[in-house]
């Protein structure tokens, strides 16, 4: 490979030959090089760790993620080591990247904006701490919905960077400018019920009749069945799916498992008793908007402080009854970034922005497109592949 492509060569002095090595080296280096461009700009692939989104997607499944659809973010943090996210390979605890070097948040023009229902992959957002043991030199990750909170004081707490956090991957339930809430365990966009079709596992108890029942065919049927007593089972399955087993002559009752309305739960956003809110019972929230502006009071600051402080990086504080911004005392703040709602398709185990909030534009990683390979850890042999899921698109 010529480096200096930009001399011109004389054609009357003879070309040096190249040894082995320096073609090798060449050869790495180019390599290295395209397949960190296509990775960072263009496509990459990621596999499905949790079951959070079953059952449009399974754990074991390979995915293909477009950068380009929704534009590719410009590395955040630019010096890190190739084929690597944050951690370098067969290591848990040493850090791919140098932080010392941080860029601001942009992001090349793409084909398309987020749309409601996609499957995107994105940044967790909820701080990803870790704390060092200077005793016993083990990593602990720790995660504060406030950010990050220290587990001991002679531990020193750093905090990743933001392109540098885990990859989750979530639908999107409603874009920035949206209303969101859930009822019954249906979400509502904008005041329209978005009931899941054909995908996500919704709980349900079943009470069978007799106490022996044959459960291969509900679960060849797709269901995971948990046993309660001698004659109830949870199944976790789509309403597609449990509608087949209440024609059933053996049973007895089916109830969806929903939270109460009016049930508080401590770890749903945004984390205040003042909202009797639970994972099925929520809202409504409006998604931020980028030019958007709400008052700084005690109605609005238990949704959007946490995304003017940490996100949009704004010195915030109470004094009294006043709110300062980076200071100065403010009654209004407009939003910088826009903000998305991410919902897993396994609404009942889940951990999403029922739990830790608004996603910003600057965690978003790509669009998810298609799946080109899925592996069960529980089947055997030729079995392990699951075939028919192999280049399936994603919906």
């Amino acid at each position: 490979m010529n480096w200096k492509f930009w001399k011109k060569n004389n054609n009357n002095q003879p070309k040096k030959k190249k040894s082995k090595t320096r073609e090798w080296t060449d050869a790495i280096i180019f390599a290295v090089v395209a397949a960190t461009i296509i990775r960072v700009f263009f496509i990459e692939a990621y596999t499905i760790p949790s079951g959070s989104m079953e059952r449009s997607l399974l754990v074991g499944d390979f995915l293909f993620v477009s950068k380009v659809n929704y534009g590719a973010r410009i590395p955040m943090t630019p010096v890190a080591f190739p084929f690597s996210h944050h951690t370098l390979p067969l290591t848990a605890t040493t850090k791919a990247y140098y932080d010392g070097v941080q860029w601001k948040y942009r992001r090349l023009p793409g084909f398309q904006d987020i749309k409601r229902n996609d499957v995107v992959v994105f940044n967790f957002p909820e701080g990803d701490t870790v704390a060092l043991d200077a005793q016993n030199d083990n990593y602990y990750r720790m995660v504060d919905r406030f950010g990050w909170q220290e587990v001991n004081s002679t531990h020193p707490i750093t905090s990743r960077p933001v392109d540098k956090r885990e990859n989750f991957i979530k639908r999107c339930i409603a874009i920035a400018g949206d209303t969101v809430a859930m009822e019954g365990g249906v979400a509502i966009v904008n005041g329209k019920k978005e009931p899941l079709k054909n995908t996500g596992f919704v709980s349900y108890m079943v009470t069978f009749k007799t106490s022996e029942i044959n459960l291969t065919p509900f679960q060849e049927m797709g269901f995971k069945i948990s046993q309660m007593d001698n004659f109830s089972y949870q199944f976790d399955g789509t309403p597609e799916l449990i509608a087949k087993v209440k024609s059933s002559e053996y049973v007895k009752s089916v109830t969806e498992g929903l939270a109460p309305k009016g049930q508080y739960d401590q770890d749903i956003f945004p984390h205040n008793r003042k909202y009797a809110w639970n994972v099925d019972n929520f809202g409504p929230i409006i998604v931020p908007k980028k030019g958007w502006t709400i008052k700084l009071d005690s109605l609005t600051m238990p949704f959007y402080e946490r995304s003017i402080r940490i996100y949009e990086g704004n010195k915030l504080e109470k004094v009294g009854a006043d709110w300062l911004v980076n200071g100065k005392k403010a009654t209004e703040y407009t939003f910088k970034m826009d903000y998305y709602w991410m919902m897993g398709d396994n609404r009942h185990n889940s951990a999403d922005s029922r739990v830790w909030g608004f996603v910003p534009e600057d965690h978003i990683v790509g669009k998810a497109l298609f799946i080109w390979m899925s592996f069960d850890g529980e089947g055997s042999w030729f079995s392990k592949i699951r075939w028919s899921r192999l280049f399936r698109g994603i919906n």
